[in-house]
């Protein structure tokens, strides 16, 4: 019996020295993240506004990954797929979608992440698109079932700054919405919403990465699709008169966005939307801390 207890501790022994050699060290945890798609952004402090106020206010955030890209239409569907996951515009078996024939905002049936303005429409999302018509809860359902989470509104914010203290710049890449003639990103042209002349190639969303990265690696921090956040926002008056519900942060704008009219584009722009609530150009993409 004691012989049997100290085979037990020895063999305890070797595995604890096999775990504790396995302990992957910073540098390579953070090859492995860089590897599956996300870039690290350093601790600092975000210098912002808050919401409707514009008052100046800072953040101290710890050091965290963030997915390089949006959320794709693949990877949402490999999730779906393996996990028999339903989104809630499945469930509620339609959601709103802007009819660019109608020049509005209607509720279409039979609406998914696969065919985003419904089935009669017959656009199905692409692979390498990001994936929309999914809630907040959806997209936090898919964050923790990859062991990660949403990101705050301040974590996404200093991201699309490059985790800058002091950016100096009205978007994630610069100060024009075209540089060297080169459209920066994927937004309206024309006038919202009567037309869009599509001079940057795209009526819908397009696919991740199409107009590049910001200084640190990170693409599609503003238009193409607005992007899910953890927190909560409170409607503003005019939002309140039919719905008091409160409300989850967007960032980033999307492919639907008039800069004359919409500039979600911008580092500190925002917008909302209720948590069950799917639409045809909200995203998300979602973060990890990093460990030490």
């Amino acid at each position: 019996m004691e012989l049997r207890r100290l085979l037990f501790f020895a063999l305890l022994a070797i595995a604890a020295k096999v775990w504790y050699g396995c302990t992957e060290s910073r540098g390579n945890q953070e090859a492995k993240n860089a590897a599956s798609g996300m870039v690290l952004v350093s601790a600092g402090t975000l210098h912002t506004v808050v919401p409707y106020t514009e008052t100046p206010s800072t953040h101290s955030l710890k050091a965290f990954y963030i997915d390089k890209s949006p959320v794709t239409v693949a990877d949402f569907q490999k999730f779906a797929t393996q996990k028999g996951y339903v989104t809630d515009a499945e469930k509620f078996g339609n959601s709103p979608v802007f009819d660019v024939d109608q020049q509005g905002w209607a509720m279409a049936d039979s609406v998914s992440y696969l065919y985003p303005l419904g089935k009669k429409k017959g656009y199905k999302a692409q692979a390498n698109h990001p994936v929309t018509q999914v809630s907040w809860q959806d997209a936090k359902c898919y964050c923790e079932s990859q062991d990660k989470r949403l990101p705050t509104d301040a974590e996404w914010e200093f991201a699309a700054k490059s985790g800058q203290e002091r950016y100096p710049n009205l978007y994630s890449w610069g100060n024009q919405m075209k540089e060297g003639g080169k459209f920066k990103t994927n937004y309206s042209q024309g006038t919202v919403p009567e037309s869009n002349t599509q001079e940057d190639g795209f009526l819908y969303p397009s696919p991740v990465g199409q107009f590049g990265a910001n200084p640190i690696g990170l693409t599609d921090m503003g238009g193409n699709v607005w992007q899910w956040c953890a927190d909560d926002i409170a409607p503003t008056p005019a939002e309140a008169e039919e719905d008091t519900s409160m409300r989850k942060v967007l960032r980033g704008g999307s492919f639907l966005c008039d800069p004359k009219v919409c500039h979600g584009f911008r580092v500190e722009g925002r917008s909302a939307s209720t948590p069950e609530t799917g639409l045809p150009h909200v995203g998300f993409r979602c973060v990890k801390e990093a460990k030490n």
